[in-house]
């Protein structure tokens, strides 16, 4: 797991938001703010995904082609965890999940329907069916991850469950935090952590 990047720092990094998230999310804005402060060589890329998840995942695709898998690494935070660990087996490389979905095709089953974004109670979009059995087909549980991984989950998460987390991606650098929300309000002070892991250049 550790061989092809033992020591090869990140040139590019990818983070994927959550459902009815944007790159508008808190998390997202402070880790391009970090990035280019801090690591202003690293290439930062957080689209806004679309509705579906086989949509979502082609665009990825599209946009991570040109990218030296050997030195890139993905964040994914939420449904966006779900996508990061698929994009992760796909490039074989690093990544960061940050109270990652564990079965977001039986919890979002429940959320058919006209849905708002989270950022901009205006913009609204369709969840329709047929998206459940598209994340149903990006289930990977049951396989190990490519490339190391780390997961940041918190105790106090009020959407999911902290246990179930923690089981799925037990092969995983675990941080565990004691309280904490869903949205990991206090993702500044972990940020350092995050970037000495994925070794950013």
């Amino acid at each position: 797991m550790e061989s092809l990047h033992t020591s090869v720092p990140t040139t590019h990094l990818l983070y994927l938001h959550g459902f009815r998230s944007s790159p508008q999310s808190a998390k997202a804005r402070l880790m391009a703010s970090y990035v280019a402060e801090q690591h202003p060589r690293v290439q930062f890329w957080c689209p806004q995904l679309p509705p579906s998840p086989r949509t979502a995942m082609n665009m990825l695709s599209q946009g991570i082609a040109p990218w030296p898998h050997a030195s890139m690494a993905v964040i994914g935070s939420s449904l966006g965890g779900y996508y990061a660990n698929w994009v992760a087996q796909q490039a074989r490389c690093p990544s960061v999940l940050l109270n990652p979905a564990v079965d977001p095709a039986r919890d979002l089953a429940h959320h058919i329907g006209d849905q708002t974004s989270w950022h901009d109670p205006a913009e609204h979009f369709y969840f329709a069916p047929e998206f459940v059995d598209e994340l149903r087909a990006l289930d990977l549980r049951g396989r190990p991850p490519a490339a190391r991984q780390m997961a940041i989950i918190a105790k106090g998460d009020e959407v999911l469950d902290w246990r179930e987390m923690a089981g799925r991606y037990a092969d995983a650098q675990i941080t565990l935090l004691e309280g904490g929300d869903h949205a990991l309000s206090n993702f500044a002070q972990h940020l350092p952590d995050v970037a000495r892991f994925l070794r950013l250049a």
